[in-house]
């Protein structure tokens, strides 16, 4: 049989069973007798414990379960302190206790038929035990504790794996009965195993060097006394007392008998009134069931209803994030790909930094220019050239004064909102009357101031500059490209998604680093052009008239490199058509290569992009404005220029400020971005290395760190939006 069973679930008449029981032995007027047989028990209850401890039971009958050990969790054996008979038989024990010699008052245990693997050496505690029963278990040797079992009168090892007894079972001289297998006995032999106790207790007393003595010439106590007495020797009538001792015994099991019938048909009779009461409540639950039916199907039908609307609920909001998802996917890839294109662009253009540079060579014509003619002098148009200084003038000063007026009034705003009203009227009444200014008064100051003229020269001189003017785009064009990525990045945490976020990472602070790179190139041409200046300015006469005003008039009539080549041959529209795309700086490459618009309209993207125009927004722009300007010369045969028709201006050309990208014509529109501390304001600063543009100027002042990423901001940059 195996050691270990699983719990099994009683039935319900096990369980009927065991609350009688307990409720019997509770009751007013209950003998001294728990019996909790035949419940198929795993375990003995807790409520059984407390039972024989409050109501101080003196015998517990458990046999007939399904017991794999005597003590539960929880529970101690001193709440079974007062029994006297221990009934274990027909269970599943494996082992009993350790502390089992806290049983003191035990005078019979039964543990037939179990699966007991050994015996505790506290069992030699129990010295009231009379009756020890552990016959068909599975004990191969009896504990030496057996010896102090000074009561004990009868034994019954049969039907185990003994072969084996103790010596110290020489000192129970009280034995009267000893039950053994004697075939399988080595110790004693077989054949004083056959012949008895008697033989059996003296081979063990001759063995232990003792005197034996029949078990008749001692006293044992009754079970009624308790144990209270000690044994003592009486050599008259034992057998007379046990004999009443045994009759009594069975009187009291008889009567206990009669009291178990007694409670059975009592138990019987109140099984048949729960049963009666169980038809009636079957009864009403029948009833109820068709009415809870109706109301079950009527809450599914609503629960799938509600599941039905959900889903549908669902889907949608998946359609609309899946929508957005594809939006923001393609947003970001259309950006990756503007950013790869400017990147692209910086990489051409530092390859060709080679033919930007050659603009130093203007150092060495300097030279040539810094002695004025005689002729120059006397061609010197003054009214003509004061004017377009004083125009210049006016500009500058107007564009510091209304960014002056700008900053003071956003500062003044948060300090003084009332008072600053009428500083700011006053402050625009003289910008307008500085606007409105005579102009033949400017002139002639300018006429007669040199300051004035070398300032006006210093400004054109930046403004025409073409390094100057194409670093400055590309600034511009950064700055769009942050402000797009901040707002790209947070609308990407509105939506709580993370895809793609290293690869706008790495774009980010890559443009940063060539904002920084432009910024410093750009310091740096100023500072080149300052000291042209400075030359210009050691080497004047002191004495030369108008010097300013010649110089300035030099750098008017001074045509640009695209000019030039436009002189030399190539046609009105396609130079035209150049500058209105932004692609001046291909100028040389279309008159290197002799380009015509009929030579571009057989040539394909391939082709522009061997002769060195690398966008290929600009390539497929170029040859469909190509095409119109061809269709439309077919048309209108009078608007085709003849061949070998150039372009020559009559006024000074100036180049557009704005540069748009190379990149195709389908840009995303920069929409205006508001501040992340205020939530008012127009975002307008730079935060540089990280490149986030999430701040207006009032709100970057006091801070140290960017509050997107939490960089530390080394330098801010003022982004001004053109209206």
């Amino acid at each position: 049989m195996p050691l270990f069973f699983r719990k099994r679930k009683p039935s319900e008449e096990a369980r009927k069973r065991l609350e009688y029981q307990m409720c019997l032995a509770k009751e007013a007027g209950a003998d001294d007798i728990l019996d909790i047989s035949k419940c198929e028990l795993s375990e003995i209850p807790f409520g059984a414990f407390a039972t024989c401890k409050v109501l101080q039971k003196k015998v517990l009958i458990v046999h007939t379960n399904h017991l794999t050990s005597l003590l539960p969790k929880s529970c101690s054996l001193l709440s079974l302190a007062t029994i006297k008979v221990l009934d274990l038989h027909d269970n599943q024990l494996t082992a009993l206790p350790d502390d089992l010699g806290q049983l003191t008052a035990l005078q019979v245990l039964n543990v037939e038929r179990n699966q007991l693997m050994q015996l505790p050496r506290s069992i030699g505690n129990l010295t009231q035990l009379q009756t020890l029963n552990v016959k068909d278990n599975k004990l191969k040797e009896l504990p030496d504790t057996l010896g102090e079992l000074r009561s004990l009168r009868t034994l019954n090892i049969s039907g185990n794996e003994i072969q084996r007894l103790p010596q110290m079972l020489a000192h129970v001289r009280t034995l009267e009965m000893l039950s053994l297998d004697a075939s399988a006995m080595v110790y004693p032999p077989r054949e004083v195993c056959g012949a008895g106790t008697a033989a059996i207790l003296q081979f063990l007393c001759k063995e232990s060097g003792l005197e034996y003595y029949p078990p008749s010439q001692y006293l044992l106590p009754v079970l009624e006394q308790d144990g209270t007495e000690n044994s003592r020797d009486s050599p008259d009538g034992p057998t007379d007392r046990f004999s009443r001792e045994e009759l009594e015994w069975q009187n009291r099991f008889s009567d206990y008998e009669k009291r178990k019938e007694q409670k059975m048909l009592e138990k019987l009779e109140f099984e048949r009134r729960l049963e009666l009461g169980q038809r009636e409540h079957a009864q009403l639950l029948q009833q109820s069931s068709s009415q809870k039916d109706e109301i079950l199907q009527t809450v599914k039908e609503e629960q799938s209803r509600l599941e039905q609307g959900l889903s549908e609920h669902q889907r949608h909001l998946d359609a609309e994030r899946q929508r957005l998802q594809e939006q923001l996917k393609q947003t970001e890839q259309n950006i990756s790909s503007r950013i790869q294109k400017l990147l692209q662009e910086n990489q051409r253009q530092k390859k060709s930094s080679e033919i930007l540079k050659s603009l130093e060579n203007e150092r060495i014509r300097m030279e040539q220019l810094m002695s004025i003619t005689q002729e120059e002098t006397e061609n010197l148009r003054r009214r003509e050239v004061a004017s377009a200084m004083q125009q210049m003038l006016t500009e500058s000063c107007k564009n510091r004064l209304i960014q002056m007026a700008y900053e003071s009034q956003r500062q003044n705003l948060v300090q003084q909102a009332c008072s600053s009203m009428a500083e700011m009227d006053e402050r625009f009444q003289q910008i307008l009357s500085w606007q409105q200014m005579d102009q033949n008064k400017a002139i002639s100051q300018i006429l007669q101031e040199s300051a004035m003229q070398k300032a006006a020269f210093e400004a054109l001189q930046v403004k025409k500059d073409l390094m100057h003017r194409q670093i400055r785009s590309q600034i511009k064009l950064i700055e769009t490209e942050l402000l797009q990525l901040t707002q790209l990045e947070l609308k990407r945490k509105s939506l709580d998604t993370e895809t793609l976020q290293e690869m706008i990472s790495e774009q980010r602070w890559a443009l940063s680093s060539l904002l920084q790179q432009l910024l410093k190139e750009k310091q740096q041409r100023e500072e080149e052009l300052r000291e042209i200046l400075t030359e210009l300015e050691a080497k004047s006469e002191t004495r030369q008239e108008n010097y300013w005003l010649i110089q300035y008039q030099r750098l008017l009539n001074q045509k640009p490199s695209s000019l030039k080549l436009q002189e030399e041959g190539m046609e009105r529209q396609l130079v035209a058509l150049l500058e209105e795309l932004s692609a001046e700086h291909y100028l040389p490459i279309f008159a290197h290569h002799r380009l015509s618009l009929d030579l571009l309209s057989q040539m394909s993207p391939g082709d522009l992009a061997k002769v060195g125009v690398s966008e290929a927004g600009l390539q497929h722009e170029i040859l469909r404005r190509v095409q119109e300007l061809l269709d439309a010369a077919r048309i209108q045969p009078e608007l085709k220029p003849p061949t070998g028709e150039v372009l020559t201006p009559t006024a000074p050309q100036e180049p557009p400020e704005s540069v748009r990208p190379s990149a195709p014509p389908a840009e995303l529109e920069v929409q205006a971005s508001e501040c992340v501390v205020c939530l008012e304001r127009e975002a307008q600063m730079i935060f540089l290395n990280c490149g986030h543009v999430c701040c207006c100027q009032q709100c970057c002042q006091p801070l140290r760190t960017c509050p997107l990423c939490r960089q530390d901001i080394v330098q801010r940059l003022r982004i001004y939006h053109s209206s």
